[in-house]
């Protein structure tokens, strides 16, 4: 995670840029990390072996849109909180997202 913007909570580095903002680096589970990197090879790649032992990923950004990098880095986010923290943040956006879809119009 040497030479990279970061993003922590605390001490932890939940999310991080490399310098020329072609990959982002973001914490997730180690034991699913294999699974993903291997369904989708063009977009997701394991760290350096220095860097096997934390619970993270990358992604090149030229192959992901930004919903999928707004699901990315909450999910890496919420990995990282407090459990309780992770769940009131997801309720706030559920209830969010429930009141944008029922009013669409009243968001332009």
């Amino acid at each position: 995670m040497r030479g990279r913007v970061k993003f922590r909570i605390g001490r932890i580095v939940y999310l991080s840029f490399s310098r020329d903002a072609t990959v982002m680096g973001f914490a997730f589970p180690k034991e699913w990390r294999d699974s993903l990197v291997e369904a989708e090879p063009e977009k997701f790649s394991l760290p350096g072996q220095s860097d096997l032992r934390y619970h993270w990923v990358h992604v090149r950004l030229a192959a992901i849109d930004a919903d999928e990098m707004r699901e990315l880095v909450e999910d890496a986010w919420a990995f990282v909180v407090p459990k309780r923290v992770a769940e009131e943040y997801s309720a706030l956006r559920a209830r969010t997202n429930l009141a944008v879809a029922a009013n669409p119009e009243e968001i332009r």
